[in-house]
């Protein structure tokens, strides 16, 4: 399992819903404050989508995907200055399909849908997009992406046996495509930037593939193929940490989806997440959490 994969299985997408947005000018339409993430893929038309932290309306053409983040005030409209009725009116209760609205002007079309995922979970990649993911996508992609949510629609139109967990694996595939297209264009952030990196990305695979390991700055140096003295400069210049506070934030991750997740003695999650000393886990990972791992268990099962 590589590093998207093990992220995207803890994430655990608790719902998405889905809707084909068919607008005519003049139209606008505002998402106020929520919990859960919007994406939407531009299949026909234009628009221009504002708010999100964005400096200016960003223009959103067809093939273009755009993810805004969970917390995120935004707005889509036609033209800039038009009136942005709360999406609850505009959707008058409708939670899936054809939503028509707007004047008798152009016509823009967007396949939409927002998810909900545990937060715990999903932080150490959530936190690394931008509070607006604007990607154009080619011809083929666009395609296969716009099916993808047609599926997701079917679902959740048709509920039958298997349709949670196929709209969940519908969702990670969406963004999965996403987050590949976003890192292969170089502009991500963080270790999810560093996937693109030609000497960070096989040590970070292997790094989280095997944390129990006994890593230090000279093996991960070597695994990457470089000196200790120029990885470690690399490493921090492109990830934005040092090595071995990127290993500890990313075994006491683990640790908390192993407390989560499982009975598992304290002893047995510190050896899998590389302590050999129960009382230096227990050190680290209150200091990363602020809790001690048994309080941070109870206090998981409680919610």
């Amino acid at each position: 399992m590589d590093l998207l994969e093990d992220i995207f299985a803890a994430m655990r997408v608790e719902s998405a819903l889905y809707a084909r947005l068919e607008a005519r000018a003049p139209w606008g339409i505002d998402f106020a404050h929520q919990v859960s993430a919007r994406f939407g893929i531009v299949a026909h038309g234009r628009c221009l989508l504002d708010g999100a932290g964005l400096d200016q309306p960003l223009p959103l053409a067809a093939g273009d995907l755009f993810i805004v983040s969970g917390g995120q005030r935004f707005r889509l409209m036609d033209e800039a200055g038009r009136e942005t009725p709360p999406c609850e009116t505009v959707f008058a209760g409708r939670c899936d399909g054809v939503i028509r609205f707007g004047g008798d002007g152009e016509e823009t079309g967007i396949v939409s849908g927002r998810f909900v995922f545990d937060a715990a979970a999903g932080a150490p990649l959530m936190d690394l997009l931008p509070p607006v993911l604007h990607l154009r996508l080619d011809e083929e992609r666009a395609r296969l992406l716009r099916a993808a949510l047609e599926m997701i629609a079917r679902e959740n139109a048709a509920p039958a046996l298997g349709s949670r967990l196929v709209v969940q694996k519908l969702v990670d595939v969406l963004l999965i495509e996403a987050l590949r297209i976003h890192c292969l264009s170089g502009q991500g952030d963080g270790w999810l930037g560093a996937l693109a990196d030609r000497r960070l990305s096989p040590l970070l695979q292997a790094v989280h593939s095997n944390l129990a390991a006994p890593w230090t700055l000279e093996s991960m140096a070597a695994r990457a193929g470089m000196s200790r003295s120029a990885f470690a400069r690399h490493f921090r210049a492109r990830v934005g940490d040092t090595p071995l506070n990127h290993l500890t934030g990313w075994r006491i991750q683990r640790a908390r989806a192993l407390l989560r997740e499982s009975r598992l003695p304290l002893a047995e999650v510190a050896a899998r997440v590389g302590y050999d000393s129960d009382a230096a886990f227990q050190r680290a990972f209150k200091r990363l959490t602020g809790l001690p791992p048994g309080e941070y268990r109870r206090a998981a099962g409680a919610s």
